[in-house]
């Protein structure tokens, strides 16, 4: 069983920067491939970036290609979410979730685990 915090959140402006980390416990971290989701408020959660086991490989949805990146440290057990340039339609609840399979980018429904979430609010 792993469990998932998050952390990193808080009220930016826009244009600002932050950085999301999640740090995972109960399992062998290298095992699992990691993704971030985010849900605005209203809206269903909705995906961000994932990355492979090794972080080799990595995806985006579109409207966060080139200002977000996620990246991994297998030694520290944590998977971070750089997140650069912020627009306020940034804003939302960001989740981390893990997968034992190898790599699922953006399928929700087959992330096996989930943390509980931080909040992430940009002010225009």
């Amino acid at each position: 069983q792993v469990q998932l915090v998050e952390s990193g959140g808080r009220l930016v402006q826009a244009g600002g920067s932050l950085r999301l980390s999640c740090a995972a416990s109960g399992g062998t971290f290298s095992n699992y491939a990691m993704a971030w989701f985010r849900q605005a408020p209203g809206k269903e959660r909705e995906f961000v970036a994932a990355g492979t086991r090794s972080g080799g490989l990595t995806s985006y949805t579109d409207s966060v290609k080139g200002r977000f990146t996620i990246s991994r440290d297998n030694a520290k057990n944590t998977v971070y979410l750089q997140m650069n340039n912020l627009k306020p339609e940034d804003t939302a609840v960001y989740y981390c979730a893990a997968t034992g399979k190898a790599y699922v980018g953006s399928l929700q429904g087959s992330y096996e685990y989930w943390g509980q979430g931080t909040q992430v609010t940009v002010s225009s």
